[in-house]
């Protein structure tokens, strides 16, 4: 058994894992899922946390945690997100009340339903030959560039956001586009939607308050990209493999 134990804006780990036991005084325990380590369950802290205990953002606890833990970790904390943002019905502001059969809720008022809010969004890899399309956003740390990302709008395929995220973002479009995968990205509740496309037309054009630079970069010569763990990074490294072994 290990625990996420939340606190405010981060959680703790003890010698860098999951503590494997509740601290003394917590609140809203759950039950999360499991993995081929063990049975996860998420918390919140009351009162100090252990001593020998670390405090770390979500963010650095999915870079620190093996990778199996990525899934799970993203689970707690959406679930904990749509549990601190869904207390009131938004159609007639009734206490809601949890469903005993899934993690919705509903309003014994008016009968609305309530689930965990998913927002799905896409990245694609644009490529050009050897060159690959990277842009930077201004909220990025210093000198990364990473593929291109955006919302998916009310409507709208998947496929017809990246087209269309593509030509605003950096002023291109595309062609041969492909399915990659997807993660789920708790940032606050994004599921991540990853292609890759060929270049078709079009002069980069960097979107105004959305995109800081844009360039082509060559596979030998990439600037600092995104950490592993990303889906960004998954799209990197399986295009220098297709680059050097032909595709899968």
């Amino acid at each position: 058994m290990q625990w996420c134990v939340f606190d405010g804006n981060g959680l703790y780990l003890a010698a860098e894992q999951l503590p494997t036991s509740a601290p003394p005084q917590h609140t809203g325990a759950r039950y999360i899922g499991h993995n081929a380590a063990a049975n996860l369950f998420a918390t919140e802290l009351l009162g100090p946390a252990p001593a020998n205990w670390q405090q770390v953002s979500l963010r650095q606890a999915l870079l620190t945690l093996p990778a199996e833990y990525t899934p799970l970790l993203a689970r707690a904390a959406q679930l904990r997100r749509f549990e601190h943002t869904h207390r009131y019905c938004g159609a007639c502001a009734g206490p809601l009340l949890p469903n005993s059969h899934d993690h919705g809720k509903h309003c014994p008022s008016c009968g609305e339903l309530y689930y965990p809010r998913l927002s799905p969004a896409m990245m694609v890899l644009i490529y050009r030959g050897r060159e690959v399309l990277l842009a930077r956003s201004p909220q990025f740390a210093p000198g990364m560039y990473s593929a291109l990302a955006g919302f998916v709008e009310a409507g709208e395929s998947v496929e017809e956001c990246v087209h269309r995220e593509a030509f605003e973002e950096v002023g291109v479009r595309l062609r041969a586009l492909r399915y990659m995968r997807s993660q789920s990205w708790p940032f606050p509740h994004s599921l991540m939607l990853a292609f890759v496309a060929e270049y078709d037309s079009g002069d980069i054009t960097p979107q105004a308050g959305e995109i800081e630079d844009a360039a082509w970069f060559d596979v030998d010569r990439l600037p600092l990209t995104p950490p592993p763990r990303s889906i960004a990074h998954f799209l990197l490294l399986d295009h220098l493999s297709s680059l050097q072994h032909g595709p899968r």
